[in-house]
């Protein structure tokens, strides 16, 4: 724990940033970090809590009470240490997931809770700073190889494993770099492209071989990977988005966020973007139709291309600003209580209850809006609201609504089972196919990054254990990397 009577002397403090009309100028990292004394003062209000939730709440079961306790008492190494312990990425967590832990914390019963979200990101960042984090690679190989199909925070976490345990990586990624949607989802103003490839730099120093361009599937045949390597994990993702099937559809103006989110992160790379296939918000009137994470992602990156209005519409009524009976402590919430994210604080309308009828189109068959109606929930249903149809005017409309489950065509090569819900069917993270694993989204559905890396680092386990004989990463589970002995 921190300071016995912290929580009682200090109030929380988050990470300042730059203010809103000079942020959305640009496409780089906005967040103004806490100092050394106030990061460790933030460690200050860690409880004695005696049963302490936020490891309930994180799905790498991040030691936070020791981490915290360590920042207060100014030992940073070990605090880095024990971060390292269970997760491969907090430079990833620490500016882009949500949080979880902290919805768990036993003082965010009455207060606000400790910010370790703000604390996680602060001990990698000094690391990285004082040259901390230094490659490491593996001190014995095992003569064993292993595929990874895709690149995103699941990807990687099990290459990182896996190279740890000392087994050959290679990792394919059918776009131009590696990162997945850490590299074409999220917009470089919440995650640096820097922050990614010095990560990646690391583990290639480490021995983990990546091979960009290689569309595992269609360029290369699953046949050709199961032959070459003695264990393969699909980490491909969720990548097939949830559409919206209205009449108009076929509008030109309507598409798909991460199309749109892509291309954003490609411009800003300096990519040249083909003639005619441009998907840019300047000077129009933007929706965006989705009320989670990717849906406030459109809306930042619409409004630093000069978008003319940002509305962000949700079918869901409006949820409420407080817990309530059925978001009890120390649940995570998630969207089922009123946030208000930095991209949506830059100057986006907010409607909820808004269901959408019809897109509308002019005499060229671009788009001009969306037909809509208030949508009443008293039933349980959307239901449209007697006399509400109104127009929403708009020349594009991002379909932020989420995704539905993996590509089938990738599954289908390999010959895997798909569960229920399109996802890739798994026995622990074993598929159907002896050999063959999945992790990821590809595996559980869409979710968080800190699941993704939980999910990579989980089905390493499994990996090692089915080429090894014996599961030395289990063992290691809960040592210091430096501590794996193969």
């Amino acid at each position: 724990m921190g300071k016995v009577t912290g929580f009682k002397e200090f109030i929380r403090k988050n990470p300042a940033y730059e203010p809103v009309e000079e942020r959305i100028r640009h496409w780089h990292e906005f967040s103004v970090p806490l100092t050394q004394e106030e990061i460790e003062i933030q460690g200050a209000r860690c409880m004695d809590c005696g049963v302490p939730f936020c490891h309930n709440g994180c799905p790498l079961g991040n030691i936070i009470p020791d981490f915290n306790d360590q920042v207060y008492r100014g030992k940073w190494q070990q605090a880095l240490q024990t971060l390292l312990d269970t997760n491969n990425f907090p430079e990833f967590t620490g500016r882009i997931c949500p949080a979880p832990c902290e919805s768990g914390c036993v003082l965010a019963i009455n207060k606000p809770a400790v910010a370790i979200k703000a604390i996680e990101l602060a001990i990698i960042e000094r690391a990285f700073q004082d040259d901390w984090v230094l490659p490491q690679p593996p001190r014995n190989r095992t003569g064993k190889t292993v595929a990874i199909v895709g690149s995103g925070p699941a990807g990687l976490a099990a290459a990182d494993q896996l190279n740890r345990a000392g087994h050959t990586v290679t990792v394919f990624e059918r776009a131009d770099r590696i990162g997945g949607l850490l590299r074409y989802g999220i917009p470089d103003f919440k995650l640096s492209k820097e922050v990614l490839d010095r990560r990646i730099e690391i583990m290639m120093d480490e021995g983990v071989t990546f091979r960009t361009g290689t569309h595992v599937g269609v360029e290369l045949p699953a046949g050709q990977l199961i032959a070459e390597f003695d264990a393969i994990v699909l980490a491909g993702g969720s990548t097939k988005p949830r559409d919206l099937p209205l009449p108009g559809r076929d509008a030109k103006g309507v598409e798909f966020a991460m199309h749109f989110l892509a291309q954003a992160n490609r411009r800003v790379a300096g990519d040249s973007i083909p003639q005619g296939s441009d998907i840019l918000a300047t000077d129009k009137d933007v929706i965006v139709i989705g009320g989670g994470d990717t849906g406030s992602d459109c809306v930042g990156t619409a409004i630093r291309q000069g978008a003319r209005s940002v509305m962000q519409i949700e079918i869901l009524p409006k949820p409420p600003e407080t817990r309530t009976p059925q978001t009890p402590w120390p649940t995570h919430p998630g969207p089922q209580i009123l946030t208000t994210s930095s991209s949506q604080a830059e100057g986006c309308e907010r409607r909820w209850a808004v269901m959408s009828k019809e897109f509308l189109k002019d005499k060229s068959g671009a788009l001009r809006g969306i037909h809509a109606v208030a949508a009443d929930w008293s039933s349980g249903q959307p239901e449209a609201v007697p006399d509400s149809e109104h127009e929403l005017p708009a020349q594009l409309v991002l379909l932020a609504m989420g995704f539905l489950h993996p590509e089938h065509a990738l599954l289908d090569d390999f010959g895997v089972e798909k569960d229920d819900r399109g996802n890739c069917a798994s026995y622990g993270y074993r598929t159907s196919r002896d050999g063959v694993f999945s992790a990821g989204d590809m595996r559980r559905g869409q979710s968080l990054v800190v699941w993704a890396i939980s999910e990579g680092r989980e089905c390493a386990i499994e990996v090692d254990t089915y080429l090894s004989g014996r599961p030395s990463l289990l063992e290691a589970k809960t040592r210091t990397r430096s501590d794996v002995v193969l």
